[in-house]
């Protein structure tokens, strides 16, 4: 649960509450003079970042190698012919040109 900033509006004092994120500020008791007239404020907090790079780079490198050589296929020409799959008769209708 995240530890919330509040000052109270009667008494000016500044304290911590640890509350859940649906918590109304309105409901927040000041523990000092037990009012309920507390400010949330905008406190500064830490953070770490583990590893070497950003998140994510590594999935967003390999997007833009992709569209990059999806833009150098379209620029090559239609296939004109198709291939014959291995195993396959070369002529068409399956007769053989020699028979």
């Amino acid at each position: 649960m995240p530890i919330y900033e509040y000052r109270c509006g009667q008494c000016e004092k500044t304290f911590e509450a640890t509350q859940s994120v649906h918590a109304r500020t309105e409901d927040t008791v000041c523990p000092f003079c037990n009012a309920q007239d507390a400010t949330k404020l905008l406190s500064s907090f830490a953070s770490t970042i583990k590893g070497d790079h950003k998140p994510g780079f590594a999935e967003m490198k390999a997007y833009s190698m992709l569209n990059e050589r999806m833009d150098k296929f379209a620029k090559l020409p239609p296939i004109i012919g198709k291939r014959a799959l291995p195993g396959s008769d070369p002529a068409p209708g399956g007769e053989n040109p020699g028979n």
